[in-house]
């Protein structure tokens, strides 16, 4: 299928790697020009690098963690009007409630609520303009399905959930879009460090780790990246002008939930 999207416009937030990598990677291929963004200089180059290789793609970088406004800055500097928009940080740390403090509640909402919300702040107004805009978030399953551990995580993607599914009623009649993917159990770096926390408590190794990862999962394996860069592109897609407001699990049919 052609997404009728080549020669558009994207931002992807944290994405030098991982879920952002395989969303930015899926677009590059579509033909889409992307602004790349990431910490670490060297990884970023590293990923910009193999997007040009594997699809000839058009890439700007910005390094800088995305939850600074100075990056958010350089960001839309790099890309003043994107067509597309994905918001993606790592998340906080598993933790304990006790332990929580203000300063780490308000860290967790600054990377995973208040950064994202400022730029789809700031681009959205051009995106109403031209009548065509594609934003996608990329938050949780916790979202759904809420454990204690992760409360921090889940506590700052909740209320971004809530501005993201409100804004889209605002603007689906210019053609804009407001999506939300909520991966769980996806093969990245991510999901490694939930592993060796696993193996640790536990008292196992790493691979059992994931053995036992793939069983909680109704799929039997853990999903891989790039199968989240597709949804992430499809969204994004002219085809997809009628869906927004959503939450997109991609959980290898995992969730109990009705809806």
């Amino acid at each position: 299928m052609d997404l009728d999207i080549a020669g558009r416009t994207a931002i992807v937030a944290a994405s030098s790697r991982g879920l952002g990598f395989a969303c930015a990677d899926a677009l590059a291929r579509e033909g889409v020009a992307v602004t790349l963004n990431a910490r670490d200089e060297a990884g970023l180059a590293d990923a910009a690098a193999a997007l040009v290789e594997r699809h000839g793609a058009t890439v700007r970088t910005v390094a800088g963690d995305v939850g600074d406004p100075a990056t958010r800055d350089a960001l839309l500097d790099a890309c003043p009007a994107p067509d597309i928009l994905v918001t993606n940080n790592g998340g906080p740390p598993p933790g304990r409630f006790a332990d929580w403090d203000r300063a780490a509640w308000i860290a967790a909402l600054d990377a995973n609520m208040l950064a994202p919300l400022d730029l789809i702040r700031r681009a959205l107004p051009g995106m109403v303009e031209r009548r065509f805009g594609r934003i996608v978030n990329i938050t949780s399953a916790m979202v759904k399905t809420p454990l204690s551990p992760m409360g921090l995580s889940t506590g700052a993607r909740t209320g971004l959930t809530s501005v993201a599914k409100a804004l889209s009623k605002d603007v689906a009649s210019a053609n804009v879009t407001i999506n939300n993917l909520l991966p769980e159990r996806i093969d990245t770096g991510r999901q490694r460090q939930m592993a060796e926390l696993h193996a640790g408590l536990a008292g196992i190794t790493v691979e059992e780790a994931y053995a036992h990862m793939a069983t909680t999962v109704a799929a039997g394996r853990l999903g891989r990246p790039e199968e989240v860069g597709d949804a992430c592109a499809f969204l994004c897609s002219a085809q997809a002008g009628f869906i927004s407001g959503q939450n997109l699990q991609l959980d290898g049919g995992s969730s109990a939930g009705l809806i």
